[in-house]
């Protein structure tokens, strides 16, 4: 009877810990995507808004990095923040114009497509444009080629990457992108990024890279997130580990086992 009631205890908590949302959890890294950012009081600042509405300020920094995130919490910023004076020492003021400088982090290894690299560590120049530009003609300006996708979303800066465009990216697909290592990749994850990956609803967030062609190429689309931009929130809490409702589930076979451990005592 006691072998019983623990061999149907064993089964259930098997099909808790199989359930679909735990191994989604457990793989689910994020989205590979350029992250925009913006100079701040203390270094860089998750941008409010996308770089196709963004109008920065005569003396201001606008950053870029390339990394897997899952969302804007843990996208990862560009690993430098040069000043305006070091980025515009060599450009003019002009009369009606402004200058602004713009930062390009391709990221790490880990966070690289399978098959490519990052060309560069970084990247960076300075954009003399009119009063009212974009951020996304400031890069524009700086950076080329770019690519956008048939949303006109940002994929790509200076060629990199060559293909894909804000892809869901699995733990293990990142593991194996880490130099050498069969062994789970640190990288970036994505600081990088824009910041942030779009979850799969397409929800906006502020700092997407996504960018609609204007004349000069430049113009940015909605914070969509997912393929570039910042702000994508793709799979929150992708490597948060097992959820709470598992860990409530499997207390729940436990104290039901537990009751019938103890019935069948009492009855013996």
């Amino acid at each position: 009877m006691i072998g019983g009631r623990l061999t149907a205890l064993v089964v259930a908590l098997g099909a808790v810990l199989a359930a679909p949302g735990v191994t989604g959890q457990a793989q689910a890294a994020g989205y590979r995507y350029w992250s925009f950012w913006q100079t701040g009081g203390s270094g860089w600042a998750y941008a409010t808004q996308g770089p196709a509405t963004a109008r920065p300020a005569d003396g201001t920094v606008d950053g870029y990095r390339f990394s897997v995130s899952a969302d804007s919490q843990d996208a990862s910023k560009p690993r430098s923040a040069p000043s305006f004076p070091e980025l515009c020492a060599d450009t003019p003021a002009r009369p009606g114009a402004k200058r602004v400088g713009v930062v390009i982090d391709f990221g790490t290894g880990a966070d690289a497509p399978a098959g490519e690299k990052p060309p560069s560590a970084q990247a960076s120049g300075c954009a003399s444009l009119p009063a009212d530009a974009t951020s996304a003609e400031a890069l524009a300006s700086v950076a080329g080629p770019l690519r956008y996708d048939s949303a006109a979303l940002l994929c790509a800066i200076s060629g990199y990457p060559a293909t894909g465009c804000g892809e869901q990216v699995s733990a293990g697909e990142r593991a194996s992108a880490e130099p050498g290592a069969s062994s789970p990749s640190a990288g970036q994850g994505p600081e990088g990024g824009s910041g942030a990956g779009a979850d799969e609803a397409g929800a906006d967030e502020a700092g997407a890279t996504g960018a609609g062609a204007d004349g000069a190429g430049a113009a940015a689309g909605k914070d969509t997130g997912k393929d570039t931009g910042e702000g994508a929130t793709a799979a929150e809490g992708a490597e948060e580990g097992p959820s709470l409702g598992l860990f409530a589930g499997v207390a729940a076979v436990l104290a039901l086992g537990g009751a019938a451990f103890w019935q069948s005592r009492r009855r013996g």
